[in-house]
């Protein structure tokens, strides 16, 4: 007879279709998320959005693997348009890409397009007009080190 160790449990998500997760017993690491077949691969992803962004013609364009450093996103992309027509103007191509992916991003910002962010899952993508993205520098935020990366200092 097949026993089963871990109890499902059914967790309703935003857009209501269930989800089955797997509580696994104390000291056992959880298994991965199980992965929408649906949704086009991070690399792919990455690949359309950078293009997207170039052919926009988005400026200081940088990616950066949030991989190890949190679980909201895989990778964050970071541009800069030189005004605020410019910023509305690659988030709507942007967002066009996406759904052209299948996907349906989270966008904020867009009245005042001085900081857009999309939210395509797996890719966040910042985009900025310069004075904005200068103060809040997003890079160094999350450019550093993981947390695992970091030796810890020696005191003599």
């Amino acid at each position: 007879m097949f026993c089963l160790s871990a109890h499902l449990v059914r967790t309703v998500l935003e857009n209501e279709a269930l989800t089955l997760t797997v509580a696994t017993e104390a000291g056992k690491a959880p298994l991965p998320p199980v992965r929408d077949a649906s949704a086009p691969e991070t690399g792919h992803l990455v690949r359309t959005i950078l293009a997207s962004l170039d052919d926009a013609k988005a400026e200081d364009v940088v990616s950066l693997d949030l991989k190890g450093k949190t679980t909201i996103a895989d990778v964050m992309v970071v541009a800069t348009g030189r005004a605020n027509t410019h910023v509305g103007a690659m988030a709507e191509r942007l967002i066009k890409d996406c759904k052209d992916l299948g996907l349906v991003p989270r966008v904020e910002g867009m009245p005042h397009n001085d900081w857009v962010l999309v939210d395509a899952g797996d890719v966040v993508v910042h985009i900025f007009r310069p004075e904005v993205r200068q103060f809040y520098n997003l890079e160094k935020m999350w450019g550093g080190p993981r947390p695992a990366d970091q030796s810890s200092p020696r005191r003599s």
